[in-house]
């Protein structure tokens, strides 16, 4: 291995080169891939006792990959879905390392022969009615946080954007008036439009008057007037989540992160019964595959359907018994 080509300048590399200027990956890309490197190398670190920027590509090997990824799980409790992201990391930087020293090629074959751990796909978890209006009840219109915080929820609950998407617009990104939406980039920089509800566009404008803010300025701002991070609305999130369990017990069965509010929109959409292809492009998926899990997770869909069923020599319909104790008797 040449000077130019060890370890050290691959990363670095493949980082500058590679990702930012040839693939102009987001900046959430950067930081995943960075984060990934950043823990395999305090691994490496650890069990061979080298700095990182003494390592050589041949001791980043697949059984020292694959023994890196089960430490993430067994130590740092890792999903699997997470560890394949991991995993996803290191094979882009590998095959890029297959270009720059094609005399690794065994080595980088093998790292690259790594595959995903499968895992077992849970229903998605979304919000009903009754959870949705226990949600937004719980923040605290008297005061200013409380305010913001519930036109942020609101938004989110119907528009379906992303964390990022959220936290990243920008008062110029929002159209009232006739056919009013919000604009916003998404995933793989793929512009979209969300129109925006009766109470929704009330909510906002209310929030711009308070606001008071040049086009250019955050929608949800900071106490200090910046931007909210991702672990800023997370943490909004799960204050309002325990404040309404007081009053709306299923919340406590559920755990509430900042996505299962896009979750909910779409449920809201489905159930609704807007096409999927069109919850595709409202949610800014890649593909339709995305969108199917919706369709799996409706139990409500899954009710109509069976509500019109016929049984052999019966009549349609679902059984329902006509009593209380029968019912109890007939579950027992």
């Amino acid at each position: 291995m040449t000077a130019n080509t060890s370890f050290p300048s691959l990363l670095e590399t493949f980082f500058t080169d590679r990702l930012l200027q040839q693939k102009q990956v987001s900046p959430h890309t950067i930081a995943s891939y960075r984060d990934t490197f950043c823990l395999l190398l305090r691994y490496a670190q650890q069990q061979l006792h080298k700095t990182p920027a003494k390592l050589a590509l041949t001791e980043l090997n697949a059984p020292m990959i694959i023994a890196f990824l089960d430490y993430l799980q067994q130590a740092r409790g890792t999903s699997a879905r997470s560890r394949n992201v991991r995993l996803a990391a290191i094979h882009s930087f590998f095959q890029y390392a297959a270009l720059q020293s094609p005399n690794y090629s065994a080595l980088i074959e093998q790292v690259l022969a790594i595959p995903n751990m499968r895992y077992e796909r849970n229903p998605i978890e979304f919000l009903t009615h009754t959870e949705i209006e226990a949600l937004l009840a719980a923040t605290d219109q008297s005061t200013w946080i409380g305010r913001r915080d519930r036109t942020l929820l609101l938004l989110a609950l119907q528009t379906g954007l992303r964390v990022s998407e959220l936290i990243g617009l920008r008062w110029q990104d929002i159209v009232f008036g006739t056919s009013a939406h919000v604009r916003c980039v998404g995933k793989g920089r793929k512009a979209r439009c969300t129109p925006l509800r009766k109470d929704a566009i009330a909510a906002l404008q209310a929030w711009q008057h308070e606001q008071q803010s040049r086009s250019d300025t955050p929608v949800f701002p900071s106490a200090r007037g910046q931007s909210l991070s991702r672990d800023g609305v997370a943490y909004l999130l799960a204050k309002y989540v325990a404040i309404a369990c007081q009053h709306c017990p299923s919340l406590q069965q559920k755990r509430v992160s900042p996505h299962v509010l896009r979750h909910t929109a779409a449920m809201e959409l489905l159930q609704s019964g807007v096409d999927c292809a069109v919850i595709a492009l409202w949610l800014g998926h890649e593909s339709m595959d995305t969108t199917q899990i919706y369709l799996h997770a409706s139990l409500e869909l899954k009710e109509r359907a069976l509500e019109k069923t016929t049984l052999i020599n019966g009549h349609p319909g679902r059984y329902r018994p006509d009593d209380d104790l029968m019912a109890f008797l007939k579950g027992l």
